[in-house]
């Protein structure tokens, strides 16, 4: 009998693991302590090798996928979110099938568990779903416990940002505004900062606010972009 099609890609990806090359690989995932476990191992497989594997197996039917989402190995999930992407960008993909991908995503968030499993998939599966929906979800999800939740909130509005969309964008960075998870603060600040660039007042007004509150991580990222002059005046204002 053949190997399920997600087998063959797990194969592939433990042909191309090298002892050598966990500790490297481990640099990039970011569980919170009590989250380290032995249901997050890492085979040693550098990330930028997944994608190729991934998209050679980009037609998996959820079933399968879902069935990488439970695997153990970090790079195991790294290649389902990425089919779940490749799939969310294709123009041919039908709407029940982006539907079920995002609720797929939804409903397994427990697997998706690490700051860039998130931004792999979260703008197309997330974001291209809702771009002509109701956003509610992402509200939900801004209000979690679960730091990668709050991060796939903001992370999802990239596919709005890219059109000009910016309302939810600010709406949820306030609502996010003092989270305590660096990871989250990171992810706010870079997404106000490329929100502004299509208003820049807007950026702004943010920052005269909230900048002597926000933790500094996300001040940091949201003033990357502008003047020498005026980022100084943001980062040297007291508390």
């Amino acid at each position: 009998m053949p190997a399920a099609p997600h087998r063959t890609l797990v194969a592939a990806l433990r042909a191309m693991a090298r002892p050598d090359a966990v500790a490297e690989v481990a640099r990039f995932f970011h569980a919170d302590p009590d989250a380290r476990s032995s249901d997050n191992r890492i085979l040693g497989v550098p990330i930028g090798q997944v994608f190729p594997i991934a998209k050679a197996h980009a037609g998996l039917p959820l079933d399968q996928v879902e069935a990488l989402l439970d695997d153990p190995h970090y790079e195991v999930r790294m290649a389902a979110v990425s089919v779940m992407d490749f799939q969310a960008r294709a123009r041919r993909t039908p709407p029940a099938q982006r539907q079920a991908l995002f609720e797929l995503y939804l409903r397994r968030h427990d697997r998706i568990n690490n700051w860039d499993l998130v931004d792999r998939a979260a703008p197309h599966v997330v974001g291209g779903w809702l771009a002509d929906r109701p956003r509610d979800a992402l509200y939900q999800l801004a209000r979690s416990p679960n730091p990668w939740e709050r991060r796939t909130a903001i992370v999802a509005t990239w596919f709005f940002i890219r059109t000009g969309d910016i309302d939810d964008t600010f709406r949820l960075a306030e609502l996010l505004l003092h989270d305590a998870h660096p990871l989250v603060q990171k992810a706010v600040g870079s997404w106000v900062r490329e929100a502004g660039k299509h208003d820049p007042s807007r950026l702004l007004a943010l920052l005269e606010a909230f900048a002597t509150t926000m933790p500094r991580p996300m001040l940091r990222q949201a003033v990357e972009k502008l003047p020498v002059a005026l980022k100084t005046r943001f980062l040297e204002r007291p508390p």
